[in-house]
C-alpha cells in the first residue's frame, strides 16, 4: 500500500504537494522523496522510521513535516536544510538530544513539538529559531531549561508540563508575546519576578509543583486562566496583633539591622555582641518573617495585604470552593504560626 501511494505521488513530480504515509509499518524513510522537489507537506505519522534519510535535504519547499510516533533518537541534522519548514512534529518519539547545527536553517519554524519523548536538555542554539511561536516539550525529563530560550522574541506558546524543572530562568521577562505558558507537574518551587512584566501572558498552568510564594506584582497579571492547585499554598498565616506606628522605632530599626547581620555571620557584630548583653536580651525577642526569611522585632501586620484575583481571571474549579487570596508580604512582619490558611503568598 505504502509503495503503491508513493509510485503515485512520484508520477506527479514537481507538482506533487502533499504526501501522507502514515500508519503504514515504514521503517525507512523513502528516498525516493527526493524527486518531488516541490513537496509542501509530508506525514509519516505512526510509523518505525528510527533515521531520517540524507535526501529529505532536497526538499526546500515543504513547510509541514510529522514523523511523530517513530523511532527517531535524535532532532536529525538533515532539518536544517529545511529551509521553508514552518511546522514540524516530533512527538512520541525516542529523542534525548539535538543533532549539531540542526537548528541554524530553521529560520522558518513557527511550530515544534516534541512532547513525549526522553530530552534532559535543550541546546542553547534553539535561541536561533527567530520565527517559533508555539514550542510544545511537555512530557520529556527536562531538569532545567537555557536563558537562550527566552530570546524568542515571536514565542507566544510555551509548553513544559511534565518535566523536572525546579526554576524558570530570570530571562523569561524578555518572552514579550508569550500569552500561554504551562508549566504543569514539574519541581518549581518558585517563579521569577520577570514574570510579572509578561504583559500579554494570558493562560498561565504551574499547577501540580511545589510554590508556596508568587512575586510581587502577580496580581496584575492580566490572565483570563490561572491553574495552581497542588501546590503547597494551605502554609502560612499572620499573628493577630495591632499596627503600632507608621514609623519605625529606632530600636527596630537598629534591631533588625543587628540581627539580619547577624544571620550573615558578620564577624564584627559577632565579637562586638558579646559585650553588649542588653542588647543581646533585646534581639532575642526577634522572629522571623515565614515568607523572606528575614528578622524583625515588632509585630504588626502592616506589611500583609491579601489581593483577591481578577474576576477576569479563569481559575481552577476546585479552587472556585475556597476563598482564594493573593498574599504579599514586603517584609516588614508575617510570621508563620498556624498553617490553615488559605493564599497565594508572593515576596
Amino acid at each position: 500500500m505504502a509503495e503503491r501511494l508513493l509510485i503515485r505521488a512520484l508520477k506527479g513530480g514537481i507538482n506533487t504537494k502533499i504526501v501522507i504515509l502514515n500508519g503504514k509499518n515504514i521503517t525507512k524513510m523513502p528516498s525516493a522523496l527526493e524527486k518531488l522537489p516541490g513537496l509542501k507537506t509530508l506525514h509519516l505519522q505512526n510509523n518505525q522510521i528510527s533515521k531520517v534519510c540524507p535526501e529529505i535535504s532536497n526538499l526546500t519547499q515543504l513547510t509541514v513535516l510529522n514523523l511523530g510516533n517513530n523511532l527517531l533518537e535524535e532532532v536529525p541534522e538533515e532539518m536544517k536544510y529545511l529551509t521553508s519548514l514552518k511546522t514540524l512534529h516530533l512527538f512520541r518519539n525516542k529523542i534525548h538530544r539535538f543533532a549539531s547545527g540542526v537548528c541554524d536553517g530553521l529560520q522558518s519554524l513557527i511550530l515544534l513539538n516534541l512532547n513525549n519523548n526522553q530530552l534532559t536538555w535543550i541546546p542553547q542554539e534553539i535561541s536561533r529559531l527567530k520565527n517559533l511561536r508555539c514550542l510544545s516539550i511537555n512530557h520529556n525529563q527536562l531538569a532545567s531549561i537555557p536563558g537562550e530560550l527566552c530570546f524568542l522574541e515571536n514565542l507566544s506558546e510555551l509548553q513544559l508540563n511534565y518535566n523536572q524543572l525546579v526554576c524558570i530562568p530570570k530571562e523569561i521577562k524578555f518572552l514579550k508575546k508569550l500569552q500561554k505558558l504551562l508549566l504543569a507537574r514539574n519541581n518549581i518551587k518558585s517563579l521569577p519576578e520577570g514574570l510579572c512584566d509578561l504583559f500579554n501572558l494570558r493562560i498561565l498552568d504551574v499547577a501540580g509543583n511545589v510554590i508556596q510564594i508568587f512575586p510581587s506584582g502577580f496580581q496584575d497579571l492580566k490572565l483570563r486562566e490561572f491553574y495552581c492547585e497542588g501546590n503547597p499554598l494551605f502554609l502560612k498565616q499572620p499573628v493577630s496583633a495591632i499596627k503600632q506606628e507608621d514609623v519605625w522605632s529606632l530600636q527596630e530599626i537598629s534591631s533588625r539591622f543587628i540581627m539580619n547581620q547577624l544571620a550573615e555571620k558578620n564577624p564584627f557584630l559577632m565579637k562586638a555582641i558579646k559585650w553588649y548583653p542588653q542588647v543581646r536580651s533585646i534581639i532575642s525577642q526577634g522572629r522571623k518573617c515565614a515568607i523572606c526569611g528575614k528578622f524583625f522585632l515588632t509585630i504588626w501586620l502592616e506589611c500583609v495585604e491579601f489581593f483577591p484575583p481578577s474576576k477576569n481571571w479563569k481559575i481552577s474549579r476546585n479552587l472556585q470552593l475556597v476563598p482564594l487570596q493573593i498574599l504579599i508580604c514586603s517584609y516588614k512582619c508575617f510570621y508563620q504560626r498556624n498553617p490553615n490558611i488559605f493564599g497565594i503568598a508572593q515576596v
